[in-house]
């Protein structure tokens, strides 16, 4: 088993790498952060989290190839491979298109743009030059330094989900709710198949939101924050997985631009929070062993982890991981 954590970039630099920090101490294998746009650069950020940790394997989920180059991202990703010996991961995807309209970008083909931008990555960072990517690539357009990089492919879409199977080295595939893992490995596994690859060689997370604690009403608050925040960007047919009305979720969501934070809250219902995990440390537990069973083999918590993130790391370390490692062969 593998166990990661997934945070955001907009808390503050010195806030995120106490984070880092404490998922290494906690036991957790690897650390990802978001690069959303206009919040803290993930870049500037990986550098602070190499220097402040030693062991633990770290990554940014997710970049695109329409607001920096692939040549820029083979750079980045090369150079922060061979600066930590090799604990450095790249999480790609097509990124959300209401992010990039911010900045005026389109995601044009997002499909295409972003297969054409892995496969250029992975052959940049071997030192080769782009066999496909671009017809004005010219021969001198290789990196001078070899650094191969696991790429990791973001994904929620049946058609990028299948396609971490096909070329990337693992996959970011957003759970909403967690269970639906289930569908995800499927779609995974058809695509290594269809490009004769092993699931073997494929590191293939089930990532998912979770808050943890004793405070019950604390607890339940930090999710249902998440949930009025993004619910209403949820698919249909995800939120019904939870025998959840998607016209109802909706209505969280604009209740929260209409009359704000705590009236927004107060509309997300029990079943609402079934989209990610609320509980005690026992009752995360249980439903994580319920994704072993469907077949994960890699567990990754994401936010908002808890009412303090910090402490809750220490309580996902110490009473999640702990068990579920002594499991031993689930």
């Amino acid at each position: 088993m593998k166990f990661s954590l997934r945070v955001n970039n907009d808390s503050s630099p010195a806030d995120l790498v106490k984070l880092a920090v404490a998922a290494e101490e906690a036991g957790f294998d690897q650390f990802w952060f978001s690069n959303d746009l206009f919040l803290r650069s993930a870049p500037f950020l990986a550098g602070m989290v190499a220097s402040n940790t030693t062991r633990i394997h770290f990554g940014i989920g997710i970049m695109n190839p329409y607001s920096v180059h692939p040549s820029e991202l083979a750079m980045l990703a090369a150079t922060a491979t061979e600066a930590t010996q090799g604990r450095f991961m790249l999480g790609l995807g097509a990124g959300a298109d209401s992010f990039l309209s911010w900045a005026g970008l389109d995601r044009a083909k997002p499909l295409a743009t972003t297969r054409a931008a892995i496969l250029a990555i992975k052959e940049l960072v071997r030192g080769e030059k782009p066999a496909d990517h671009d017809s004005h690539w010219s021969s001198e357009g290789y990196l001078r330094f070899p650094a191969e990089t696991p790429i990791y492919l973001g994904s929620m879409s049946p058609k990028m989900t299948r396609m971490i199977g096909e070329i990337a080295d693992g996959g970011l595939p957003l759970l909403y709710p967690p269970e639906h893992f289930a569908e995800v490995l499927e779609l995974v596994e058809q695509g290594a198949q269809s490009a004769g690859r092993s699931m073997d060689d494929i590191d293939l997370p089930a990532c998912f939101w979770v808050s943890v604690g004793r405070d019950e009403e604390a607890t339940r608050r930090a999710m249902a924050e998440k949930i009025a925040y993004y619910g209403g960007a949820f698919a249909p047919h995800l939120v019904e997985k939870v025998g959840v009305d998607p016209v109802e979720m909706a209505k969280v969501s604009e209740l929260l631009e209409t009359h704000g934070l705590d009236t927004a809250v107060s509309h997300v219902t029990d079943q609402m929070l079934q989209l990610g995990m609320v509980g005690t440390p026992e009752q995360v537990v249980d439903r994580c062993r319920g994704l072993i069973q469907l077949g994960a083999r890699h567990l990754s918590f994401g936010p908002p982890l808890g009412p303090d993130p910090l402490a809750a790391i220490s309580v996902l370390g110490s009473e999640v991981l702990a068990p579920l490692r002594a499991d031993g062969g689930l």
